[in-house]
C-alpha cells in the first residue's frame, strides 16, 4: 500500500509541477474588439447550424474505427460546389504537397501561407478553399496552403516542421517560379491557428525575415485545457461541443498525461501551447475568435498575454458565432464582417 500511494503521489507531483501551465487567469481582460450583432442569433446562423449538426451528428453514430476517414471526407468536401473565382494550382513544396490559390488580380510577390484547421488530424487545401480564396482576395495576393502531414498516421512535430519548411520555402518561391517575396503573411485556423502562432514566433527565435503581419482564425492556444471556455462555452459551441463533450467527463490531470503520451511533448511546451510561449517582438497579430466557441479564452488569454509582452496583438470577437464561422462566407453576414476586419489589417500593414 505504502508504494502505491508513493507512486500516486510521485505521478501527482509530475502533473502539478511538470505538466500543468500557469495560471493564466489574469489575461482574461481586456475583451478586445466585440461585434455584437442583433443581440439574437439570425437565420443564417441557424441555418449554419442546423447544417453542423446534421454533419456532426451523422459521425457520432459512425463506428469509432471508420470515424477519422469520415470526418476526413466530410471536411474535404466542405467547399465542393461553391463558385470559387481563384486559380488552384498544385506545387511541390521540398516534398511537402500544397497548392496555390491566387485570385484574379492578385500580385505573385504578395504571398500568404495559409495553416488548415482539423484537430491536427483532418483537413487539407481543398478543404478550406473558401477560405484560402476569401484571403487571397482581399490581400491582393498568392495564398500558398500546404497539405502538412497529420497525425496520427504522424507525429505533431512532423506538422510543425512542415510549416516551418514552407514558410521559408514561400520567402523566394512564388506561384510564377522562384521570386523573392515583397510582402509574405501567415494566417491559419484552429490547429493551424496553433501551427501559425508557433511558426511564429520560431521564426523569430531563428532569426529569419518575419512575416509582415498574421492572421490566427479561432486559434487553438493552450494544450493544458486550462482555458475557461472549454467548460463554460461546451454547450454553445456547435461545431466543437457534440464532439468533445465526452472530453469534459475526464478529470483534467489525465488530460494532460494523455497530450504528453500523444504528442510525446508536455502540454505547457510553447510547441503545443503558444500562450506559454515567449511572446516578445512578434509581427502584427491578428486573432478572432466567438464568444459562443470554446476556443474563446484561448484566443483572448493569447493576445492579452502578448500585448503584455509589448507586441502588436489584437483580438476581435463576435457573439453566437460557430467554430471557424469565416468559412461560410458569403451567405453569413458575421463571416462577410469579419473578413472586412481582416482585409483592413491586411491594408494596415501594407
Amino acid at each position: 500500500m505504502a508504494w502505491v500511494l508513493l507512486i500516486l503521489v510521485i505521478l501527482a507531483a509530475i502533473s502539478f509541477f511538470h505538466l500543468r501551465g500557469e495560471d493564466l487567469s489574469r489575461f482574461d481582460a481586456p475583451a478586445g474588439q466585440r461585434f455584437p450583432g442583433s443581440g439574437d442569433p439570425s437565420e443564417e446562423h441557424d441555418a449554419v447550424v442546423a447544417s453542423l449538426e446534421v454533419g456532426v451528428m451523422s459521425m457520432q453514430k459512425v463506428p469509432r474505427s471508420q470515424r477519422l476517414g469520415m470526418m476526413r471526407q466530410y471536411m474535404d468536401n466542405m467547399s465542393d460546389g461553391l463558385q470559387l473565382p481563384c486559380a488552384i494550382t498544385p506545387v511541390n513544396v521540398a516534398g511537402i504537397d500544397a497548392e496555390w490559390v491566387v485570385a484574379p488580380g492578385a500580385d505573385p510577390a504578395r504571398r500568404v501561407l495559409y495553416i488548415h484547421g482539423g484537430a491536427f488530424e483532418m483537413g487539407s487545401p481543398r478543404s478550406h478553399r473558401n477560405i484560402t480564396n476569401r484571403f487571397s482576395e482581399i490581400s491582393r495576393a498568392a495564398v500558398l496552403a500546404i497539405d502538412y502531414r497529420l497525425m496520427p498516421e504522424n507525429p505533431r512535430m512532423a506538422g510543425i516542421e512542415d510549416c516551418r519548411t514552407a514558410y521559408q520555402w514561400i520567402l523566394d518561391n512564388g506561384p510564377d517560379g522562384p521570386a523573392a517575396a515583397s510582402k509574405v503573411y501567415v494566417a491559419g485556423d484552429s490547429a493551424g491557428g496553433n501551427l501559425t502562432l508557433s511558426l511564429i514566433a520560431w521564426v523569430r527565435d531563428q532569426g529569419l525575415r518575419q512575416p509582415d503581419a498574421a492572421v490566427a482564425l479561432s486559434p487553438a492556444t493552450d494544450s493544458t485545457f486550462g482555458s475557461p471556455s472549454l467548460r463554460n462555452n461546451m454547450d454553445t459551441d456547435a461545431m466543437l461541443g457534440p464532439m468533445f463533450k465526452r472530453l469534459a467527463l475526464v478529470p483534467v490531470p489525465l488530460l494532460w498525461w494523455f497530450v504528453w503520451l500523444k504528442m510525446r511533448l508536455i502540454p505547457r511546451d510553447p510547441l503545443l501551447s503558444p500562450v506559454y510561449g515567449d511572446l516578445a517582438n512578434l509581427p502584427p497579430t491578428l486573432v478572432h475568435a466567438s464568444t459562443a466557441e470554446l476556443l474563446f479564452d484561448d484566443g483572448k488569454r493569447y493576445v492579452n498575454r502578448a500585448a503584455a509582452a509589448g507586441s502588436p496583438a489584437r483580438l476581435q470577437s463576435w457573439d453566437h458565432m460557430v467554430h471557424v464561422w469565416h468559412m461560410f462566407y458569403p451567405q453569413l453576414t458575421e463571416a462577410r464582417e469579419a473578413w472586412d476586419e481582416i482585409e483592413k489589417f491586411i491594408a494596415e500593414q501594407g
